[in-house]
């Protein structure tokens, strides 16, 4: 794989899409011990690749394997588009996070086109690709074809196929339905990884970031941490910070000329988000997409959706 060091395009003008990641894996992301142990096994794949594939001559008998192909996948808030940019600070690469507006096109056949263009620029820039709403590009390609715009959403999906083989570097895939890839995908994805709702150590780290040191709290900092990382089981890191920003406003409300965040603050916006979790829009662990869903999605991204 293409080594890049950031550090050598400083002065240059990056793409728009292009992004210099905030943190790495060890600093700024709250992982699970075996989502940790798969990223560590990854990435010792990716930094020992020569030695595999050139020095052992693993290369010769698989020549497709050179380039590194990883589906993140989980309840939605888990963390995996914070972990794919995590990654790219970790390898010291730039990332472009391509999502489905980036791929959008009202002209059929230009989805298509923009996919290539997606990895050409990855592969111009060494930079890791991640794409976000992966189950959308990697659903099930259409058997039963009766229009025009279900040969394209075929197309696209064969160009991705297509740049997969061909691309020199690193691929992220996220998704909330991994259950909808085809198999063709599937099987070039080297690791998949899972993202779990937070246990309760991962809670406490979290309580632990999100804590900020200079807020004013009317009980001791590290009672709240251990109240809140029990309290709030089942809710995502991406919920976790809602609490927050629910929660820190209420102490103004209480009383805003000494504003000091209390325990119940915290507890009343953990039963809110709850709330909205069981009222608002769809559940978390709500089936997948049915196949006729799958299918207008695929049509919207080509920009041609009724």
């Amino acid at each position: 794989m293409t080594k890049h060091n950031m550090t050598e395009r400083t002065d240059r003008p990056t793409p728009h899409e292009l992004r210099i990641p905030r943190f790495t894996l060890g600093n700024g992301v709250v992982l699970s011990a075996e989502t940790l142990r798969m990223f560590e096994e990854a990435i010792g794949a990716m930094r020992h690749h020569k030695e595999i594939y050139t020095d052992w001559g693993f290369g010769e008998i698989d020549p497709m394997g050179r380039n590194m192909i990883l589906n993140f996948y989980g309840p939605p808030g888990t963390g995996k588009t914070l972990a794919a940019e995590a990654l790219a600070g970790t390898l010291n690469r730039p990332y472009l996070h391509i999502g489905i507006s980036e791929l959008e096109s009202k002209y059929v056949g230009e989805t298509a086109k923009n996919i290539t263009a997606a990895f050409n620029a990855a592969a111009t820039e060494g930079a890791l690709l991640f794409f976000d709403e992966a189950d959308t590009l990697l659903g099930t390609r259409l058997s039963s074809v009766t229009q025009g715009i279900d040969n394209e959403i075929n197309a696209m999906r064969s160009t991705l196929l297509i740049e997969l083989e061909r691309f020199d570097g690193i691929v992220v895939f996220a998704t909330n339905f991994a259950k909808n890839y085809d198999s063709a995908f599937v099987s070039r994805i080297r690791y998949h990884i899972e993202f779990k709702l937070p246990g309760f150590d991962e809670r406490k780290q979290l309580w632990g970031r999100l804590l900020a040191p200079r807020i004013p709290l009317a009980e001791d900092r590290t009672l709240i941490i251990e109240r809140g990382a029990a309290a709030s089981d089942g809710l995502s890191g991406r919920e976790l910070r809602t609490v927050m920003r629910t929660a820190f406003p209420r102490a103004f409300i209480e009383n805003p000329e000494i504003p000091c965040v209390r325990w119940g603050h915290f507890e009343s916006a953990i039963a809110d988000v709850r709330a909205a979790n069981q009222n608002v829009g769809s559940r978390r662990h709500e089936k997948a997409l049915s196949s006729a869903a799958e299918i207008e999605a695929g049509r919207r991204i080509l920009g041609v959706a009724d």
